[in-house]
Order: structure tokens, then sequence, then C-alpha cells
């Protein structure tokens, strides 16, 4: 494959390899996130995701390659990683029992700042993330996707330049997730770099400008969603059939429109294939159905999705949420999920 080289790129691993026993986790992954963009990183659980954030965020070294963040060697100068880097992993890491401004400005404290400076900064950051008006209520009364925006406010206090985002919007309701993307990209407009982890195929195509898919430890494909999809060709042509005793039929219509093999869901009737043929394979299949007495309850024709790139690239379906997600495990320590 070929490496992405990024003039001036915020975070760049090259190489990095890491194993856990008898487990090879990480089998030389390369990746770059240009200056003030997002890097979608996706992939199925076990894929090595969190093992690549865990080494970039300095939580865990690599047992080869090299890595850098903000222009700082991971394992030569973790600390300065540490000075430029925001860390927001796959749970809300807030205190229940504390006020948001007063998480905010613990955290503030704990990085140094005096008391005014640390009061500014939480306040500023309540503001930003649209949580003044629950600002002086006990975090454990949030929401989720409120919650969740806190804890990413809290990986902001120190203006970092970098901000890693492991699976943020797990667990969320529609709401929340919607709350937490448009967090994402008011802060990318203010020039923050963003490395974000997701399970979501729609989350990495709405905000990533940059994709790297991961599977069992390697980088297998990246590019902007537009070039992703585009390897796989085509458009989709989906029809649902009502009827069981006519969807073999509507199958083998389908499997005729070209070498592609046709997906079918048995519970909804719902028939899928790719093709190159576009408008005319849909104009041919409803006339050979038609001509078939095979009824259609409706029929679209869609380009392809980043489902379609992943079921392609890596030959699962699409990645779910870990069973679970959305709560810590017990003790309140985060679950490896990748």
């Amino acid at each position: 494959m070929t490496y992405r080289q990024v003039p001036d790129a915020a975070i760049r691993a090259v190489g990095l390899t890491k194993h856990f026993g008898t487990k090879l986790a990480l089998d030389g992954v390369d990746l770059e996130a240009a200056a003030g963009t997002v890097l979608g990183v996706l992939g199925p659980n076990g894929a090595g995701k969190t093992t690549t954030v865990r080494i970039l965020s300095t939580l865990l070294r690599a047992d080869r390659g090299r890595a850098w963040v903000a222009g700082h060697n991971v394992a030569a100068d973790p600390d300065g990683v540490r000075r430029r880097l925001g860390l927001s992993g796959q749970y809300a890491a807030v205190d229940e029992k504390l006020t948001g401004r007063e998480n905010l400005y613990l955290v503030a404290r704990l990085y140094g700042m005096r008391r005014a400076a640390a009061r500014r900064r939480a306040a500023e950051l309540l503001e930003f993330f649209r949580l003044l008006e629950a600002a002086d209520r006990p975090s454990g009364t949030f929401s989720g996707g409120m919650r969740r925006r806190l804890d990413l406010a809290g990986a902001l206090v120190a203006k970092p330049p970098v901000v890693i985002l492991d699976e943020p919007t797990t667990g969320l309701d529609p709401r929340g997730r919607a709350d937490t993307w448009t967090s994402i990209r008011e802060l990318v407009a203010a020039g923050t770099t963003v490395l974000l982890t997701t399970q979501y195929l729609e989350e990495a195509d709405q905000l990533a400008d940059h994709i790297v898919v991961i599977d069992r430890g390697r980088v297998i494909a990246q590019g902007t969603a537009p070039q992703l999809k585009a390897r796989v060709g085509g458009e989709r042509l989906a029809l649902t059939v009502p009827h069981v005793r006519d969807r073999e039929r509507a199958l083998g219509v389908l499997a005729g429109l070209g070498p592609h093999r046709p997906d079918f869901d048995p519970r909804t009737g719902r028939c899928t294939v790719a093709t190159d043929d576009g408008a005319r394979a849909l104009e041919y299949a409803l006339g050979l159905l038609r001509l078939a007495e095979v009824p259609v309850a409706d029929v679209s024709l869609a380009p392809p999705t980043l489902d379609d790139v992943f079921l392609a690239l890596t030959g699962h379906t699409r990645p779910e949420p870990p069973p679970g997600a959305g709560a810590p495990t017990p003790g309140g320590r985060h679950r490896e999920n990748s």
C-alpha cells in the first residue's frame, strides 16, 4: 500500500508493531493526520484501533515503529506529547458527584492553572460545549450526550493542538451523537487536529477528511470517503419483494445483472446487488420482474456506502458496538475492545 506523505502532519506513525503475548495486535501500522483535519480510524472489534490510540497517547509502548504527535516523538519525549495532546476515551471520565463546572475546574488545577485562570477556562469550555445552563448541576444528572461533551471539554482544558477521540459516541442515543458531531466540527473549525476511532461507518463518512481502515492489526486501505467508495465501484440497486414465494425469482433476475452476487435479507425481503449500469440496470430488472409477475414494494438506486466498502475490504459485515457499550466495566475501568 502506498504510504501517504503529509508535509504538515500533526500525527504520524510509521511501522507501529505491538504484541500481547503471542497475539500480534499491530503489524506495521502507518498513518498520518494533517494539521486541522479529522483522521478517521475505522475497523472491527479487535482490529487494533484502541491499541494504536494507546501508543500515540503514551499509555503503551510499541514493540517496533515510531510515532510523533505535534512534532514530539512519542517514545523519546512522552511529556512533550502529553502537553500537546488531549485524550477522550471510550467512556466519559467525569466525576458524577461534581458539577460540570467543578469537573473542569479540577482538571484545570491539575494542569497547574491558578484558581482564577482555572475558573475562566472552565467557563469558556462550558459555553463552547453549550453546557452553561447545566454547569452547576451534578454531572451525574447529565444525559449521555452531555457527559460526553463534558468529557471532551476536559480533554481541551490545556488547549491542545491535537485531540484523540476513541469511539466518542459509543452508547449514545441519536441526539447525543448529533451533539457530539457538532462539537467535533466546531473543534476542527477552530484549528484542532482530531484522530477519531469509530464503530460507526456513517460517523467516519460525516466527519473524517481522511480515513484509515485497519483489520487484524494492519492498514488495509486509506483515502477520503469518496475515494474508498470508488474502490468498490458501481451503484447499489435495491428492491423489496413482499411475498416469500417470489424471492427466488427476484434473486435470479438480479444475479443476471452482472458478476456481483446479490445480497438478500430474509427478514425484510430486501434484495441488493452492485451494478455498473446504473439506471439501465434498474429499468432492465423491473422489466424482467414485471414479465415474471413478481411484485416489488419499493426500489432504489444509490452510490456505494462505507458499509459496502467495509464489507468489500475486510470480509466483515458492518461493525457493531461491543455488548454493553456505553457503560464502564466494574470499578470504572475501561474495557479494551481493540
